[in-house]
């Protein structure tokens, strides 16, 4: 699936202020090995739906025994094994006997130190790393990428080095130290990087399923089709504490939203919470919805959060322009696009923006093998679009009670007409300040 850097930051998925992003939202990761490739994970929303089905199973799995597959290799364990290869470390010898290693640990103090140290937590990562396997091979149906996990740990852990550490239970002799270390030093690193590479994906899983434990997620069910199709049941967004959810339902003969509604009646949060459910669900995650059926989805573009560009001369206007070219250029290609619009040309005046934003949707119609919602004050607009019969009407409906604002976040059939801007400042005091000056 193709999502470009603008739709990221639309989307809050890692964004600038990190702790309010999607990424932080869904990181469990014990490790910073593990943290950075679900990272690298979030950036890859696969373009298979047998990919997709194969990461859903295995989170499955690892829901089935979260305390089983709570791995006891920890972070610090991982450092340590890391600044082991990293450190400059005097010659270990390779056949250590009782005099040579007494002078090696008599003459090379801190190196011995560090060697010492470094061994029993590589002891710790392989008894972790074999109980891995043994929990890939009694899971149900475990997926060929599990599958192959399992075959390499158990293949390289038959080294008769690491058999015999698996098996040790008493301290480490003077001797033994250099033996293992000489070992992991000179003959293991590879395996090593290997096997740390195997234990950050499934660190990165891991923390994939415990989101949808937390956040109850519900994995969505794929439709394979040629046309794109979106149906979610109480779909709600992932980074709101109190969110209200709502019914979307999106196909080739209504694929596209067209919705209204005052300033803060929830219109930027219904778009986001169906581009995030769409990407999460492209991961192989569960996704903030009580059901979803979807097709997969050649890209989501956004066009939301606009700016201008004060060292290249682009303004607010120009740069929106810039946006919408580039969506249709972008999905004019057959393939199955999600685009979400967030208020179109607030960079202009309300007639050159009524004429620009009707230009833009009575295009956009014409493309029957993408998905559409664009939000906008504009409600005139919906006279002159409403016989589209693939165009449905949404708004957010917004009441005045005691002279304060009350929004119910509910998605209603039809188009709003409310203008409350005037109503915002006034109440706001900001009228009663100018009037007063």
């Amino acid at each position: 699936m193709q999502i470009d850097k603008t739709t990221y930051n639309d989307l809050s998925i890692f964004g600038g202020e990190e702790e309010f992003s999607v990424f932080h939202k869904i990181d469990f990761t014990r490790t910073i090995g593990g943290r950075e490739l679900l990272r690298w994970l979030m950036t890859q929303p696969a373009e298979d739906i047998g990919r997709i089905r194969d990461t859903q199973k295995i989170l499955q799995i690892i829901l089935a025994d979260v305390d089983g597959w709570t791995l006891k290799i920890s972070n610090g364990t991982m450092m340590v094994m890391e600044r082991f290869y990293d450190a400059t470390i005097d010659t270990i010898p390779s056949n250590p006997n009782l005099v040579n290693a007494w002078f090696y640990k008599w003459l090379h103090s801190p190196d011995y130190g560090l060697i010492r140290y470094s061994v029993k937590h590589f002891q710790e990562f392989i008894r972790g790393i074999s109980a891995l396997a043994l929990l890939i091979r009694a899971a149900a149906e475990a997926p060929p990428r599990l599958l192959l996990f399992a075959g390499r740990i158990e293949s390289i852990l038959k080294a008769p080095q690491l058999v015999s550490l698996l098996n040790k239970k008493e301290d480490f002799s003077i001797r033994e130290v250099l033996f293992y270390s000489n070992y992991f030093r000179y003959n293991f690193k590879s395996r090593f990087t290997e096997l740390a590479d195997i234990f950050y994906q499934v660190d990165a899983w891991y923390s994939m399923a415990m989101a949808v434990k937390k956040y109850n997620l519900h994995f969505p069910e794929f439709i394979e089709s040629k046309e794109p199709y979106i149906k979610a049941e109480k779909i709600h967004h992932i980074l709101l504490p109190h969110p209200v959810s709502y019914d979307i339902h999106l196909s080739p003969s209504s694929n596209f939203i067209f919705l209204t509604g005052a300033n803060m009646a929830g219109k930027s949060t219904f778009i986001k919470s169906l581009g995030v459910a769409v990407y999460l669900a492209h991961l192989g995650m569960g996704v903030p919805a009580e059901k979803m059926q979807l097709t997969m989805f050649d890209g989501i573009l956004t066009n939301i959060n606009v700016a201008d560009n004060i060292v290249k001369g682009e303004s607010y206007f120009f740069n929106e322009v810039q946006r919408v070219k580039k969506t249709i250029l972008t999905i004019n290609d057959g393939h199955k696009w999600l685009v979400l619009i967030d208020e179109l040309f607030k960079g202009t005046n309300v007639q050159d923006a009524m004429r620009c934003s009707l230009a833009v949707i009575n295009g956009l119609i014409k493309i029957r093998g993408s998905l559409f919602v664009l939000s906008t004050h504009l409600y005139e607009i919906g006279e002159e679009i409403k016989d589209n019969p693939n165009i449905s009407f949404k708004y957010f409906e917004t009441s005045i009670s005691n002279d304060k604002l009350e929004f119910s976040y509910q998605l209603k059939d039809g188009i709003s007409n409310d203008r409350l801007g005037y109503f915002i400042l006034k109440s706001e005091k900001v009228v009663e300040l100018l009037e007063s000056l």
